[in-house]
């Protein structure tokens, strides 16, 4: 985190929070829900001493950027996105997410494909929320109950406040890291302090109940630009049986390359990072994807 240098953009009246460091073709890093910019911290020095100008935000709501009570959505924050790379790239770009910061980068490559390079998904989500027929009945209505407790003016900050708590932090990474070694005090912390930022539990609660967005069978029809997908198989969240839709793509004929990262959860560029850099390295080499653009995009 110390070879980080924090800078600050406005969005729409907002402070986003973001960082660059090094020069060359950019990529863009899109943290996943409840991270921040320093989840990268262990890719950024890598991909940038490889060549390359780097960019990593934290999105609205998260991190060190701005937490206004609003409707949040995978939509808004695709817009920051766009908005972003209009005001500081203007070129070609490989989106690079992990989560739900994979589905953007999946929504961007897809819905304005002249951004974009290439892309990279970590772990995609399929969603930013379960969509109601993915639920069982029970489970719908707990999800409900819980989704109105967090949202309500007088139990609201009480649940918020267990939830954040780092011991209540540490045991869910536990649950979906996949190497334990690496869940640190400092990874625990990245997370922990945005939480007590004024707001976070109206940004919690908005997410909790926000639509679920695009699915990425629903995008994937429409991908133009080689994508790489990145599976830790040990991931309880999203199981690995989600690459398989990546994999059809791949049988197709899409220009997609899936790797399964063992033993890896749910975070594979946290918990092993010299493999997930390196294989973005390679790909990124292999593909020559700036070279193979349509001369209209470079």
């Amino acid at each position: 985190m110390d070879s980080l240098t924090f800078l600050t953009w406005d969005w729409q009246g907002h402070k986003i929070q973001y960082t660059v460091q090094g020069t060359g073709k950019p990529l863009v890093l899109i943290h996943g829900f409840g991270a921040a910019i320093g989840h990268w911290r262990q890719n950024i020095p890598v991909l940038s001493a490889a060549g390359y100008q780097v960019f990593a935000l934290d999105l609205l709501g998260f991190g060190g950027s701005d937490k206004p009570a609003i409707d949040y959505s995978l939509d808004l924050w695709a817009s920051l996105l766009r908005d972003f790379w209009q005001g500081q790239i203007q070129q070609p770009t490989v989106f690079i997410g992990n989560s739900i910061g994979a589905l953007l980068s999946l929504m961007l490559m897809t819905e304005t494909p002249e951004i974009a390079a290439g892309g990279v998904l970590i772990n995609a989500a399929g969603g930013l929320n379960h969509r109601p027929q993915e639920l069982n009945l029970p489970l719908r209505i707990v999800m409900g109950a819980f989704t109105r407790l967090v949202s309500s003016p007088f139990i609201g900050g009480f649940l918020f406040n267990r939830i954040r708590q780092p011991a209540r932090i540490r045991a869910t990474l536990h649950q979906v890291y996949g190497n334990a070694t690496a869940v640190t005090d400092e990874l625990v912390d990245l997370i922990y302090q945005p939480a007590c930022d004024p707001g976070a539990q109206q940004v919690f609660a908005s997410i909790l109940s926000a639509p679920p967005g695009p699915a990425p069978g629903e995008l994937l029809p429409h991908l133009q630009r080689p994508l790489l997908v990145l599976w830790g198989d040990a991931d309880p969240w999203t199981p690995i049986a989600g690459a398989s839709i990546y994999q059809r793509a791949q049988a197709q004929g899409q220009s997609i390359r899936v790797v399964s990262i063992p033993g890896a959860g749910h975070c594979p560029h946290d918990e092993d990072p010299a493999q997930v850099n390196a294989l973005i390295l390679e790909w990124l080499q292999d593909t020559k994807l700036w070279d193979s653009l349509p001369s209209q995009d470079r």
